[in-house]
Formats: C-alpha cells, sequence, structure tokens
C-alpha cells in the first residue's frame, strides 16, 4: 500500500509540474481585465451598429444627405468591410517578431483612440480598400458579413492567448499601435461610424418610411 501511494504521489508530482513548465513557458498574453473590456466593446457597439440600421426602408437606406456624402447603406458597407480588413492587419502583425522594446511608444493610447474616434469633429479619408463599393446586394447579406467578422472577432478574443501587447503596427494618425489597441480601435470604428449613420437619419430630408 505504501509503494501504491508512493508512486500516486510521484506522478501528481510530475503532472503539477509538467503544467507548471508549460505555464512558465506560454507567452505573455491579455490580462483578464483587458480582456473583458475589449469583449465589451465589441458587443456594445455590436448592438447599437445593428439598432442603428434596424428597420429602414429602402428609400432610407439609400438616401444620401448631399452628393459628397455617404448614405446609410454606405456608411454601413464601410464598417462591414473594416471589420475583416482591421481584423486581417492584427494576425499578420502577430507573424512579426516581437518587440517589447515598442511598449513604451504606445502608452495611454488605448484610452486615446476611444476617445479620439468618438469625437466626429475631426473628419478623416477613408483609404481605398474600404470605401463602399456596393459589395452586398441586400442589407441582409451585409448584415450577415458583419455578423459573421464581428462574431469571429468576439471569439478570438475570449480565448486567445496571443501576446497582443508586444506586437505593433502603424496608424496613420495614432502612429504605433498594439495589436491589442489596434482591436480596441476595430470597435471604436464601428462605434464612430454608427454615429455618423445617426447623422444621417438626422437629416431633415431624410425619408419618413
Amino acid at each position: 500500500m505504501h509503494v501504491k501511494q508512493t508512486g500516486i504521489a510521484l506522478l501528481f508530482s510530475l503532472a503539477a509540474a509538467f503544467a507548471f513548465a508549460q505555464n512558465a513557458a506560454a507567452p505573455a498574453t491579455l490580462t483578464a481585465q483587458d480582456r473583458e473590456f475589449a469583449i465589451q466593446q465589441f458587443q456594445t457597439t455590436r448592438g447599437n451598429f445593428l439598432k442603428s440600421i434596424a428597420g429602414l426602408s429602402q428609400k432610407q437606406w439609400a438616401f444620401k444627405p448631399a452628393p459628397d456624402r455617404w448614405s446609410v447603406a454606405e456608411v454601413a458597407e464601410h464598417i462591414t468591410v473594416a471589420e475583416s480588413t482591421i481584423f486581417a492587419g492584427v494576425q499578420r502583425a502577430l507573424q512579426s517578431p516581437a518587440d517589447p522594446a515598442k511598449r513604451e511608444l504606445v502608452k495611454g493610447k488605448d484610452q486615446l483612440i476611444l476617445q479620439r474616434l468618438a469625437d466626429r469633429s475631426h473628419k478623416a479619408q477613408a483609404p481605398e480598400i474600404l470605401r463602399p463599393t456596393g459589395r452586398w446586394a441586400t442589407e441582409a447579406d451585409l448584415i450577415k458579413a458583419f455578423e459573421a467578422a464581428r462574431a469571429t472577432s468576439i471569439q478570438y478574443i475570449r480565448t486567445t492567448n496571443d501576446d497582443l501587447r508586444d506586437h505593433f503596427f502603424d496608424h496613420p494618425v495614432f502612429g504605433t499601435l498594439d495589436a491589442y489597441q489596434w482591436l480596441l480601435f476595430l470597435s471604436a470604428h464601428s462605434a464612430r461610424h454608427t454615429a455618423q449613420i445617426e447623422e444621417v437619419k438626422a437629416d431633415p430630408n431624410f425619408p419618413k418610411d
């Protein structure tokens, strides 16, 4: 009996040592607070966007406040294209070598991104790849594409062990951002343009039905 107990104890000890070694070798990842904050941002902005385009008629969907301004349909397309495009950029950044020395360059930018993107008084020109071109035939098709892309992002944030804080790529306005900040940017980007949709709907010439 003593031999059996000793053997079992040894097995538990070895298992514990193996688990410790695995954890020690695992890459640095998101804090629980960062992970939960990002998920909350993605879920909130998802709901707000879908609410902003719900129940629109075809006239309302296509209405343009001016020739040089986007319709709800065009803004919604821009949001949806950005979902997969920016997320793909984050994945590419993670293929480059980690560079912890750049952490100093991004300090304080988490909140800066959220604050600046919420400010619609500062306009920006969308890059060519994100401009609307009528990629989806119907509103339903667009929503389906958005929902799939957003679900991918949320699931990734919920489960990833990637070292998002040590991989970086540059933004033309914000400069160097880490991969986690790019995810915050993606969520805040949809919030910024959801506000743009509400501006279109508030136009005095917006169709009543």
